[in-house]
Formats: C-alpha cells, structure tokens, sequence
C-alpha cells in the first residue's frame, strides 16, 4: 500500500491511499490518522505537491529513442526514406535498450502509458515491463506491395498472436499495427484489420498524416481519400487508433465521427517535417471524435514529452485559428489522459477511487507557480517537465524524488548500442 498525504487534487488538499494497483480512498487531508491500514504502508508527505493523472502518449516509435538527430530538415518523404535505410541494420537488443532509454524519459515527463508501433515489439514489451510502463503494442505489418512479404507477414503475426496470451503479466496491451496506406498493399490491411476484429485487437494505424498521402491516394483510389479509401475496405471502426489525421475534409471527420475512430494529434512530429499544422480540432470535437494526444517518434519529434505537446497544440491552435479561447486548457488535460485511457479501454487517465493507480506527483516549490494563475495554466503554459517529482504506475513507484533505478546503467548499454549500429 502507499499513501499519498496532504496532496492537493483539484485545489483541495487529500490524502490518498493506493492499494492493489488501484486507488482505493481519495478523503480530507488528516482522515487517514483514522484508517484502520492493515499491512505494510509506505507513506509519503506530499505537503506542496499536485496530483495529476498519468499522460497517456498515444503514438510513439519507442525503437527510435536512439535515432534522434538523424533526419534533420527534412520534408516527410525523405525523411522516411532516410529511416528505413537506417532501420535496415536493427536487431531486437538495439529495439530493447532504445524503448529502456524511451521509458526512461517518459517516466521523467510523468508519461505511465504509451501506444507503441515499432518492429522487434517483443523486446520492446520486455523493456517497458522491467522499467514498469503501461504499453500497448504488437506485431507491425508491413509488405510495400510485395505479395510474397504480405504472406510472410500474415504467418508472422499468427504465430505472433498465439505467443502474446501472457502480455497483460508485464502491464502490456495486444494489439496490431500496420503502418500506413502507402506502404501497405489492400489485401494486406483487409487481413489485418479482419484478424483484429476476429480477436478483439485495436489496430494502430498512420492515417492522412500529409497532403501527398491524401492526393497519391485520391489518384490511386478513384477520387477517394485515405479516411474514405479504409471505410470501403471495412476497416473504420471503434477499435481503430488513428495517428496524425491532420489533412481531413468534411465528409472525412463525418466518417471518422459515425465510425468511432480514435484520432491522435501529434503537432510537433507534423509541424516539424512540415506536414503541417492545422489539425481540424474543434471540428472532429464538435463531430464527437475523441481526441487524443501523441508526440510520434523521436526521430521525428526528438522528445517524448506530453507536457511540451499540450503546450505546442494549443499554441498552433490558437495561431492559425486567431481565437484565444482555443483549445482551453481542460481539454488540453483531457487529451493527455482520459482520452487515451479511452481509447485504449483502460480505467486510469483520472483521479478517482476505483481506477488504476497511474499518476505523477509535482512539485509546485519553484518559480514557475508562484503567480497566481490556475494550477493548470502554470503547469502547461510556464513548468516543465523537471517539475514531476514522483511517478506511480499500477500501484507502484516507478520514479520517485527524480530517481530511476537503473538509469545510469541503461544509458551506458545504450550509448554502446548507438555505437554499434549508427
């Protein structure tokens, strides 16, 4: 058991007690001396601190921590290009110590769970599990047209499924992937997405995230657009997680709306690779899409931290739309955690009695709340990310006071790893 004391949740000052894996009490702050606490307690004075719901990051590459810098001032097709050149030379133990260093950072900027797609997934899962993240990944599809390729793929991820019965043990989520339209063939994405509905699997997929995508499609499709091109193929539903869909028109977000997809906006990988920036935000909402927030990959975005994306989403918002009120700030929150928890069918993203235990304690000594602005308004728009004190994940400690254990060593075994492969 842990207990949280004279912590402050929405203004109000609490203590909160964490047992298996759950929050078990939220109460006034003194009523724990009146707990009958049976068993071990481990309890911390939070006098000063904040309770925030873990961020959920709902589209990363954490196989790519290690690849920062090395496709700098690049337009998207390039750049891509670039990486799977550079992706060619990767093994499972490159996969393992890249998603240790991801988790490394992600604990750091108060990130308990993350939506992964990346190759050699099971090192991956194997990484995320030991540094205690909550994940969501799984087998990558991917054939560039080849027929050959598709069938090797559709045998790797049968075998693939039949060995993930024990994912959940390491706080794992199942799930599919394929990449995108442009490097899936149709018959291969039909397979995938019919295989993901037959074992209740989501299915994580890159969609419209350039206006190239969109015209090779509508060139390639009879006019139709990538939203519009998946929906005659069946695959829109509301198992579908769906990254960047930035260029998107009307009858496109009716579509993403009446199906049920989850969108994902990643506005520093878009605006850095000059996908672009004017993510249809109020008009998805106002569609009903539920919203997520992401920061891609770090050879693309170069960090994995939620707080500067809730940040830069709603300064884009509020820019090119010339509306102030853009994009408010408890939605920004919202887009962090609940949103995601949603998507991925978990009880977690609040902080309430009964959902899991996945949250960050900040540290509000320091200059950055001393005005007298909302919590919020200083924690998205003035903090950073070294304000996170301490992390609790499933229950569980996983950075506490800034520390995580095993950081120095993991960052020794990566650097030998870039060594070796870049």
């Amino acid at each position: 058991m842990i207990l949280l004391r004279n912590i402050e949740i929405d203004g109000t000052s609490r203590d909160v007690l964490i047992h298996k894996g759950v929050i078990s009490r939220i109460a006034p702050s003194g009523s724990s001396l009146e707990w009958n606490l049976a068993g071990d307690v481990e309890m911390m004075d939070c006098s000063g601190k904040v309770a925030v719901p873990g961020f959920i990051n709902m589209h990363t590459h954490a196989g790519m921590t290690l690849m920062r810098g090395v496709g700098e001032d690049m337009v998207f097709q390039d750049w891509i290009r670039n990486i799977w050149a550079i992706e060619e030379k990767f093994d499972a133990d490159f996969v393992y110590w890249s998603t240790k260093v991801a988790c490394i950072e992600m604990l750091r900027t108060g990130t308990t769970t993350f939506n992964d797609q990346y190759w050699f997934f099971p090192s991956a899962h194997q990484a995320a599990s030991e540094m205690g993240v909550r994940h969501a990944m799984g087998y990558d599809m991917i054939d560039r047209g080849d027929p050959a390729e598709a069938e090797r793929e559709k045998e790797q991820c049968t075998r693939w499924y039949e060995r993930s019965r024990d994912f959940a043990k390491g706080g794992g989520i199942y799930q599919l992937a394929f990449h995108a339209i442009y490097s899936v063939s149709e018959d291969l994405i039909k397979w995938t997405s019919d295989f993901a509905k037959k074992h209740g699997l989501n299915l994580h997929i890159h969609l419209s995230e350039t206006l190239k995508e969109v015209e090779d499609c509508k060139a390639a499709h009879g006019g139709l657009t990538p939203v519009e091109y998946l929906d005659e193929l069946g695959v829109l539903g509301p198992d579908l997680l769906a990254a960047h869909t930035l260029w998107l028109s009307p009858h496109d977000i009716e579509l993403l709306a009446a199906r049920g997809v989850h969108c994902v906006h990643n506005i520093n990988s878009n605006a850095k690779l000059s996908s672009g920036y004017r993510f249809l935000y109020n008009e998805m909402r106002d569609a009903g899409i539920n919203i997520c927030l992401g920061t891609d990959g770090c050879a693309s975005s170069n960090n994995l931290d939620m707080l500067e994306a809730m940040k830069t989403s709603a300064l884009f918002q509020k820019a090119w739309r010339n509306d102030p009120k853009a994009m408010p700030l408890e939605e920004l929150i919202t887009m962090a955690t609940a949103n995601g928890a949603k998507a991925l069918k978990l009880n977690t993203g609040r902080l309430e009695e009964g959902a899991m235990a996945d949250l960050s304690i900040v540290d509000t000594d320091n200059s950055f709340f001393l005005s007298p602005g909302s919590f919020l308004a200083n924690f998205i728009y003035s903090a950073h990310s070294d304000c996170i004190d301490s992390v609790i994940c499933g229950g569980k400690f996983v950075m506490r006071h800034r520390e995580i254990e095993g950081e120095k060593e993991i960052l020794e075994e990566a650097r030998k790893q870039i060594t070796r492969m870049l």
